[in-house]
């Protein structure tokens, strides 16, 4: 079974406004960043997702926010799936793309954890795919109810009962 890295949602929208920075931000951009380059040194398949959130989103296409930030920029030979929903398979042609490619186990990682990151995962596993989920690259914002950091520990703590949780020093291509 190959192997594939999923990098999930890390565009320049999220990074926009200074009064709501993600957790760790900076941090776990270059972790990612560590993880990109570990797979394209090992040679192992890199999917971006790209989030559309439609007419006047910080994530709609064509615009300033819609990118991925400079860090993590998809090399012309590395597939991108641009998607409106939160799992990145609902809508999209990923899951065909992964199983064209040979692919059955996913390492994840990117935004937002309490969204995408974590309806994702669990399409990745309704789909059959064995998934390794990075604990600390992934990432999100302070919300109402909880601080960024506790939504990411609790989804650790729930999405880790379904798959590997593994942090970015750990991850080995």
């Amino acid at each position: 079974m190959s192997t594939a890295l999923v990098i999930i949602d890390v565009q320049r929208g999220m990074f926009g406004d200074p009064n709501m920075a993600p957790h760790d931000g900076a941090a776990a951009v270059a972790r990612m960043r560590g993880l990109l380059d570990g797979a394209r040194e090992a040679k192992i398949p890199i999917f971006f997702v790209q989030h559309d959130g439609g007419e006047g989103d910080l994530l709609e296409a064509g615009t300033d926010g819609f990118p991925f930030v400079a860090e993590l920029t998809p090399q012309a030979s590395e597939d991108v799936t641009v998607k409106r929903q939160s799992n990145a398979f609902e809508g999209t042609d990923l899951r065909d793309k992964l199983h064209r490619a040979g692919i059955g186990h996913l390492i994840v990682c990117g935004m937002q954890t309490e969204f995408c990151i974590d309806a994702t995962v669990r399409g990745a596993i309704a789909t059959g795919f064995e998934v390794t989920l990075v604990s600390d690259a992934h990432t999100t914002f302070d919300a109402e109810k909880a601080s960024a950091e506790r939504i990411i520990a609790e989804h650790n703590e729930e999405l880790g009962k379904m798959v590997t949780l593994v942090p970015a020093a750990e991850i080995g291509f």
